[in-house]
């Protein structure tokens, strides 16, 4: 019975902070999504604080999959064999990420700033459409789950 008690309070931990990260990723994406078009609109140079900004965004978005990997395996939703959760969103939310990944590198190679600034610019947005659309997809499948509340 405590084996039982621990892996629902670790589980309900981490889905409070797979919850709240959330914000964070999805401020940081907007974030370097700004500065991206900003500079590749405005031919800007790539500078130190681009690559910072880009770095933490990768770093924020990994950590994000990571949890969710764990809730993945933990998930009384995933062993009910429902769907969304078992497929749809690990999908979505792995795909999101390999494009974060290719946007930053990509953003480090060549020495032309708007080629980089663009790169950021594609992958990052096409990352958060997918990010949003699967938390969107989401508050479809569970009503009770909103964009905005922590579930």
């Amino acid at each position: 019975m405590v084996k039982f008690e621990r892996k629902t309070i670790m589980y309900q931990i981490l889905k409070s902070a797979h919850s709240g990260w959330r914000y964070l990723v999805l401020i940081l994406l907007v974030i370097a999504l700004v500065q991206a078009i900003s500079g590749w609109l405005g031919k800007k140079p790539y500078t130190e604080g681009n690559r910072k900004i880009n770095l933490f965004t990768l770093i924020f978005v990994h950590t994000q999959v990571l949890i969710g990997l764990v809730l993945y395996f933990l998930s009384p939703l995933v062993k009910a064999g429902i769907v969304y959760w078992k497929m749809e969103h690990i999908g979505m939310m792995i795909f999101a990420a390999i494009l974060v990944t290719i946007g930053n590198a990509r953003s480090k190679k060549g020495n032309d700033p708007a080629a980089r600034h663009r790169a950021v610019a594609l992958y990052f947005g096409l990352a958060l459409v997918l990010i949003i659309a699967a938390i969107l997809r989401m508050t479809m499948v569970d009503p009770s789950r909103s964009f905005f509340g922590i579930s």
